[in-house]
């Protein structure tokens, strides 16, 4: 059997030389890859915080919670 010794492929031994760019951008991918659901997570919270602050900062939610709507007959308020 004849082997075909033109087409090596070297897969061991030295990585084949990256750029610095790619190197970091492979680091950063498996990071998020390895804290995928805590980053989720903490985006959630702040997608929400960020949504409720700016609903309740608008002065129509400010009068729900303060007046009664059709006029005050039990509430003092």
């Amino acid at each position: 059997m004849a082997r075909n010794d033109t087409r090596q492929v070297r897969t061991s031994g030295s990585k084949r030389k990256e750029s610095a760019l790619a190197r970091v951008m492979n680091e950063v991918f498996a990071f998020v890859r390895f804290a995928e659901f805590e980053i989720f997570f903490i985006l959630f919270f702040l997608i929400a915080f960020f949504f409720f602050k700016n609903l309740t900062s608008r002065p129509e939610y400010s009068q729900i919670l303060v007046k009664k709507p059709g006029g005050a007959d039990f509430w003092p308020y």
